[in-house]
């Protein structure tokens, strides 16, 4: 990859989780918490939103050690979720806006290539935009389908956590001690399992396989 695509990726990376994050923030203080609004969170700049680990080692390590992927995470939002107004659904719907902004994103860039790009296709600067929007439309439906699987600290945790009844504490207890553990084994065992979904999903939304 040269120096170029490198930037573009880590552009489109770091805007991707930036929105994920903000996504976040707009729902709790949709809710009722305005913990993030007040801590200046709620901004796409991406320094506000930077964590080292999942957002500089983690998608390095990945682009190094050349496996075809790129991804990771943005610190946190703060949320408090004693102001939440929804004390049964808040934390799942606090959840779930950060991958579906990441789908919203998908959407967004994958129809554009889908109807009004591909037609004109045979020009070269259009040609390039397709490659680039297909960027923006595989590392959000990356960070919108891993996200969502049920593993602490992953937001798929917490929409499980919000329906599993009260007799379920010892499995939440289980996951939450050791998911950091089972995220890292998924992360760079298991990700050959999500990537041919991502494919799928990729080629329904803009009609053409990601690297055609």
């Amino acid at each position: 990859m040269d120096l170029l695509s490198l930037l573009i990726l880590l552009f489109v990376f770091l805007f991707s989780v930036s929105v994920h994050e903000v996504a976040h923030g707009v729902m709790a203080n949709h809710l009722g918490d305005p913990t993030a609004k007040n801590q200046g969170r709620l901004t796409l700049n991406p320094l506000k939103h930077l964590d080292f680990f999942g957002s500089i080692l983690v998608p390095g390590l990945l682009l190094l050690s050349r496996v075809g992927i790129i991804f990771g995470w943005a610190k946190p939002v703060p949320i408090n979720l004693e102001n939440i107004q929804d004390k049964r659904y808040g934390q799942a719907k606090v959840a779930v806006a950060g991958p579906l902004a990441n789908l919203a994103i998908a959407l967004f860039f994958g129809l554009l290539i889908r109807f009004a790009l591909i037609p004109f296709s045979g020009n070269e600067f259009v040609v390039n935009l397709i490659m680039v929007m297909g960027l923006f439309v595989w590392v959000n439906l990356i960070l919108a389908i891993f996200n969502l699987l049920p593993i602490p600290p992953l937001d798929g945790s917490h929409i499980l956590f919000t329906f599993l009844p009260p007799s379920a504490d010892r499995f939440k207890l289980i996951l939450q001690r050791y998911g950091l553990f089972i995220l890292l084994f998924v992360m760079f065992f298991c990700f050959q399992w999500i990537i041919p979904l991502v494919k799928i999903i990729f080629q329904l939304i803009t009609g053409q396989q990601f690297g055609a």
